[in-house]
């Protein structure tokens, strides 16, 4: 049964209503009647706005400009990340949003929003109270068929607008089904497409996870093995990489306190260039690197205040990322570093993490500032060793240099070093993935760590995708392979293991270690058994609740400049975050 769903889409607007009364304060004019409004909306959300031809699109931007020729007055758009928009109004930057965006209670406290200009319509599937089954025919040119799975008892099949209400607040009851409707609807798109996933119908990003939490309910691996090949129709390689890595990751936590122990991820959002791919919150060091001193102030009041609230608490593992950590200078990591032993001190830590990362940031200074400190794992990150590859994605390195750095790291006595790799890359078939695997093994790391290349919303090569029309991008069961094989033959296991979305061939993000050199962070971030404190621009923390049951985040402005003007503001949301977890 088809039933209309109302979505609140708005325009959310600063001091329009200044600009409506034409009180001066809003935008900037040079007349009362040509004022200049500034306009931010983030443009990955097409048809409401995105980028065509490298110009800035769309039903959103149009309505704006519409309003604001309305009122005697001259649009000037800039485009940013979204979380981004409220904190670009409230620090002046802009004077309207145009973006899609739902009217939040706390949303409406900061902004002024219009009446809502959109409705989307969606569908609501109802099965009898005696109905034991959803049933999903479908039919086309050449075949017809029926896909089912067993569900719980829903509501009645004659609906209503309380039956409607009913099925909305009914939590519990979507969560029994929602399986079971994957079930179905994956089957049917089988049967159409004549394709299966590796993953089958799993949609969420830590299929580890749901390996661990069967084997701490007590189920046997073949138990577990049989749930997700029966239940999720995960490929029996999949399964078995699944299980294998969570009965890992069980073994590298056992000594790990989840109820008094927390980690520390320590964000450095600079970097040499921005990556074709890239979707984090990066900016490039040669257009700010007069305000990093700016940005290391603000991150050090944080580190103070932070450790003020986890005094109580033990301290397991640090990581810093990006970013680029190593964009830094000497000086600048030496500063970073003391304070975080001045406030959290380094006693008892478990890991000590820093992603040096891109070899072009690395230098022999700022690795022996490093090695001044209990820094226990250091990245040294090539994503390939094709150079042609490094040119097309804007990695501004050599391989070359990538080998020399690692080689310098290993002069210095760093015996835990890991590399990352991205599979899937353009233009990257088979042969060339051999060759960077074969250059990766001559180096011997101590760890590897196998990404899929996943396209997001925010990376240039979404954003732009007219320009790469041209790309191939190639990802399949044998390369993946490949990878593993490569692992094993340099005495490395699996240990941890994400999906995300948009991945090339639909696989997975796997990270292999020698014994002992394991990522204990990358495991505690995936499997969400210990609170995560992330400090700097972007910084996500997630507090853990109810043993893993229940997961809140305390977010960081991810806009630099509206981090180094608001940190009193995010140290306080992480006051108030803590405070509850407390």
């Amino acid at each position: 049964m088809q039933m209309g769903k109302k979505c609140k889409l708005a325009l959310a607007v600063g001091m329009i209503a200044a600009v409506v009364t034409g009180v001066v304060g809003c935008g900037s004019s040079n007349s009362n009647n040509d004022k200049v409004i500034r306009v931010g909306a983030e443009t990955t959300f097409p048809p409401f706005e995105f980028v065509e031809n490298e110009k800035y699109v769309g039903f959103d931007l149009d309505l704006a400009d519409a309003v604001i020729k309305q009122m005697g007055g001259k649009m000037e758009f800039k485009s940013m990340g979204f979380d981004a928009l409220i904190p670009a109004i409230q620090s002046n930057q802009i004077d309207l949003i145009a973006s899609g965006m739902d009217a939040t209670p706390e949303r409406a406290k900061k902004v002024l929003f219009s009446e809502p200009y959109f409705e989307q319509n969606g569908y609501v599937i109802v099965v009898k109270k005696d109905n034991d089954n959803f049933v999903i025919k479908y039919e086309t040119k050449d075949q017809k068929g029926v896909a089912s799975a067993e569900v719980i008892r829903g509501a009645d099949g004659d609906f209503s607008q309380e039956t409607h209400e009913k099925l909305m607040d009914a939590h519990e009851l979507r969560k029994a089904n929602k399986d079971s409707l994957k079930y179905a609807l994956y089957n049917v798109l089988v049967k159409l497409t004549g394709r299966t996933l590796p993953w089958g119908n799993l949609t969420g990003i830590r299929p580890a996870k749901l390996a661990m939490g069967m084997i701490e309910s007590g189920m046997k691996n073949t138990e577990i093995a049989q749930e997700m090949r029966e239940r999720y129709l995960v490929s029996a390689k999949k399964t078995a990489l699944a299980i294998t890595i969570a009965n890992r990751e069980r073994a590298l936590l056992q000594d790990i306190d989840y109820e008094h122990g927390y980690s520390l991820y320590v964000g450095i959002p600079f970097c040499p260039s921005i990556c074709l791919y890239c979707s984090f919150s990066s900016y490039p060091l040669k257009l700010w690197a007069k305000r990093v001193d700016e940005y290391l102030d603000a991150l050090c009041l944080e580190i103070r205040e932070t450790a003020r609230m986890m005094k109580n608490y033990k301290l397991d593992t640090i990581y810093i990322g990006g970013g680029t950590p190593t964009t830094l200078e000497p000086y600048q990591l030496k500063r970073l570093l003391d304070q975080l032993g001045e406030s959290f001190g380094f006693d008892g830590l478990v890991e000590f993490t820093i992603e040096a990362g891109r070899p072009d940031s690395i230098t022999r200074e700022k690795l022996e500032t490093i090695k001044e400190f209990p820094v226990t794992r250091i990245s040294v990150n090539p994503q390939t060793m094709n150079q042609d590859t490094l040119e097309i994605i804007g990695r501004r390195h050599t391989v070359a240099q990538t080998i020399e750095a690692f080689h310098l790291a290993r002069e210095l006595n760093y015996n835990n070093i890991n590399m990352d790799l991205i599979v899937g890359l353009p233009g990257e078939d088979i042969s060339k993935v051999k060759y960077t695997l074969e250059k990766v093994k001559e180096l011997s790391p101590d760890s590897l760590t196998v990404h899929s290349l996943a396209v997001k919303r925010a990376a240039r090569l979404n954003m732009f995708k007219d320009k790469y029309q041209e790309m191939t991008f190639e990802n399949n069961q044998e390369i993946m392979d490949l990878t593993q094989q490569t692992a094993y033959s340099m005495e490395m296991g699996p240990y941890y293991l994400y999906r995300q979305k948009n991945m090339k061939g639909n696989f997975e993000n796997v990270g292999y270690a020698k014994v002992d050199k394991a990522g204990i962070y990358n495991i505690l971030i995936m499997e969400e058994k210990q609170p995560i404190i992330a400090l700097g621009a972007g910084g996500s923390s997630k507090l853990v609740f109810d043993h893993g049951k229940r997961i809140e985040r305390v977010e960081n402005v991810k806009d630099v400049t509206s981090y180094i003007a608001r940190i009193d503001e995010m140290i306080e949301r992480k006051r108030t975050g803590i405070g509850t977890w407390l």
